[in-house]
């Protein structure tokens, strides 16, 4: 019989903040510094810096169903074509006495790369000491590097994997997990998770397996 690829004796699920969702703006910061210092100052780096910028805040501040995504993405073509087909052949723009200049120095694009590693950093970490095990026989939860776990039966173990926002799946393939264990009241919620289709794949690979496992039979 061979073997899946998601065969596994033990899960780790952990969630994280949203804050997360923000290493395109360190790896920005961090390319444009080595531009800025190596290559060649330009003030163009602040503007993508700045679009980079927007465009994290703006997917980190709301949730994108598959619905919201589509209309979205509609919304910003036909806004689109309106500008390039109707308004830009129509109309001659006077900007001469206005000069907007986003350039940046070095030294900023190094502060943010230092100050988002050091945030993204602490939370890596801190997922390490809480987080969900899912073992053949138990769930284990650890929370805090000297608190104690609890532990609860995975024997009639539910969950519920959702996808509510569509920009996080394409980040980091993050989504929401539901953990429902059957003898215990606590229903436990990680919003984000990482890899999520992964985890699932793997979670029903391992209930499967119990499932079809002798447990305790009185015979």
């Amino acid at each position: 019989m061979s073997k899946s690829k998601y065969q596994t004796t033990e899960i780790y699920l952990r969630t994280y903040p949203k804050v997360i969702f923000f290493w395109p703006l360190l790896i920005t910061s961090l390319i444009l510094m080595f531009i800025q210092v190596f290559i060649a100052p330009s003030p163009v780096l602040g503007y993508v810096w700045f679009i980079v910028f927007f465009v994290n805040i703006f997917v980190t501040a709301f949730d994108f169903s598959s619905t919201k995504f589509f209309v979205l993405v509609l919304a910003i073509v036909i806004v689109l074509l309106i500008l390039v087909f109707l308004v830009l052949p129509n109309v001659t723009f006077q900007l001469t006495s206005i000069e907007i200049n986003l350039a940046l120095p070095w030294e900023f694009y190094m502060v943010m790369t230092l100050i988002l590693a050091f945030i993204l950093g602490i939370i890596v970490i801190s997922t390490r000491f809480e987080y969900y095990k899912i073992e053949m026989n138990e769930i284990y939860h650890k929370t805090g590097i000297f608190s104690s776990a609890e532990r609860f039966p995975v024997k009639s173990l539910r969950f519920k994997k959702e996808i509510p926002d569509v920009f996080e799946f394409f980040m980091l393939r993050a989504g929401k997990f539901t953990i429902m264990p059957g003898k215990a009241d606590e229903v436990m919620i990680l919003p984000t998770v990482l890899n999520v289709n992964k985890k699932e794949k793997q979670l029903d690979w391992l209930l499967s397996h119990v499932s079809v496992e002798p447990d305790e039979l009185d015979q």
